[in-house]
């Protein structure tokens, strides 16, 4: 497996298997790899001819309440995991290297990155968008694979390759749960024991919205169960929890045979954990 710091680097190792015919697939990650971003490693794998993975804690996604000196960086587990995986490039950029002093450009996907996330984290999703672009012009992917859990930022990202004819497509994959259903993350790590315990009910309120929209419920009703849920776990603070339009994200008002996703987000203190439920309603009889 190969190591690479620079940008510019991983352009030319990419010129090189597109001139052989490679098929590249990109697994973005931040690294505290877990069995999660493992699993989109061996998705990658099985549909690409060579998979690059990148480790890179953004700056620039980071609002300035958000500690991006506290992220999780074991840089030496995640370089074994990848060996382990077959990996044949890690891109583990440094942040000079990223955005050099003189660095001035943002990508913005304004209608998807301002609800929800885009809301609670202003400037979030549009450093997501930067990153990710950056990303894509350096490895040149056929295929880049996300998780379905930050499932806004995979829609924020489909819809600036569209937008940008990139020649890369999106890959979401499902997202992988503990026993108890909770959504790993690289934050869980930063769960107290007590939060840990109350930590699913994040899943258990979209699981119960998941079976309202299920029996044809309203919106408003998936809604009102879903914050019932969640308030009545001890520390637990909603940021949102909400039944929207997998595609564009706008909220929903009515249902009727239609792919919907709940989406939530609640904080443990000063963890927050985000998760997601695809689910169809029934259509109406008339």
């Amino acid at each position: 497996m190969r190591v690479m710091r620079h940008p510019h680097r991983v352009s030319a190792w990419s010129r090189l298997l597109h001139r052989e015919g490679i098929r590249i697939g990109l697994v973005p990650t931040m690294g505290a790899l877990h069995a999660g971003h493992r699993a989109l490693i061996r998705a990658a794998r099985l549909s690409c001819d060579a998979v690059a993975v990148s480790i890179f804690v953004n700056p620039v996604q980071f609002g300035p309440k958000e500690d991006w000196s506290r992220y999780p960086r074991p840089f030496a587990r995640d370089v074994r995991l990848c060996r382990d995986e077959g990996v044949d490039l890690l891109f583990a950029p440094s942040v000079a290297s990223m955005y050099p002093h003189d660095f001035q450009t943002e990508v913005h996907v304004p209608r998807l990155a301002t609800r929800w996330e885009g809301s609670v984290r202003p400037g979030h999703l549009s450093g997501v968008a930067t990153v990710v672009t950056k990303l894509l012009c350096a490895v040149q992917p056929a295929v880049a694979y996300f998780g379905q859990k930050d499932f806004q930022q995979a829609a924020v990202v489909r819809r600036l390759i569209e937008d940008l004819d990139f020649p890369s497509r999106i890959e979401v994959c499902p997202t992988v749960r503990e026993s108890d259903g909770l959504a790993l993350s690289s934050r869980n790590l930063y769960l107290s024991a007590s939060q840990r315990a109350t930590a699913p009910v994040l899943y258990r309120a979209l699981f119960e919205g998941a079976r309202l929209t299920r029996t044809g419920s309203a919106p408003r009703d998936v809604r009102r169960a879903m914050l019932r849920i969640c308030r009545s776990a001890r520390g637990v603070t909603v940021d949102y929890l909400t039944v929207c339009d997998p595609h564009t994200l706008e909220p929903l008002s009515r249902l009727s045979g239609r792919a919907v996703v709940l989406l939530g987000a609640i904080r443990l203190g000063s963890i927050r954990l985000i998760d997601n439920l695809l689910v169809r309603a029934p259509r109406r009889r008339t």
